[in-house]
């Protein structure tokens, strides 16, 4: 049974955009879409105000365990243009950005990933500092 995800109105907005402009050549890519809009299809709608800090939001950093590995991974969440997987800035159409949008900390997911199933569990969430004011503040 998949839990409940939580998309912030103005993350959905523009993911929803970023998912009606973007054309990918490769079929890889393509699969990495969709999968994100099944997401954002089965998302709970939260006003800005009302998003809970520790939920896993656009421009989040996130702290995860692979329970697998037991290995610690620090993630930022951005969109495609802004990704930098050597800074630790992952697209939310990577895989693993798209299985963390939406959690929060201490949910514990499964995920495919182009190596097979990885098991995280969400250690921390920490906002964008514009942002954070307005998420914090619920």
């Amino acid at each position: 049974m998949q839990r409940t995800i939580h998309i912030t109105e103005p993350d959905m907005k523009k993911l929803a955009a970023l998912l009606e402009s973007w054309r990918p050549a490769r079929e890889v890519d393509r699969e990495h879409a969709r999968v994100l809009e099944e997401e954002l299809e089965r998302a709970q709608l939260v006003d800005t105000n009302e998003a809970r800090a520790d939920v896993v939001t656009m421009n989040s950093r996130v702290t995860v365990t692979d329970l697998d590995s037991g290995r610690e991974h620090e993630y930022t969440i951005v969109f495609p243009r802004d990704a930098d997987l050597s800074a630790g800035r992952i697209s939310v159409l990577a895989p693993i950005g798209t299985a963390l949008l939406g959690y929060a900390e201490g949910d514990e997911i499964e995920w495919n990933v182009p190596g097979g199933v990885r098991r995280l569990r969400i250690d921390s969430v920490q906002q964008a500092a514009y942002e954070s004011a307005a998420v914090r503040a619920a």
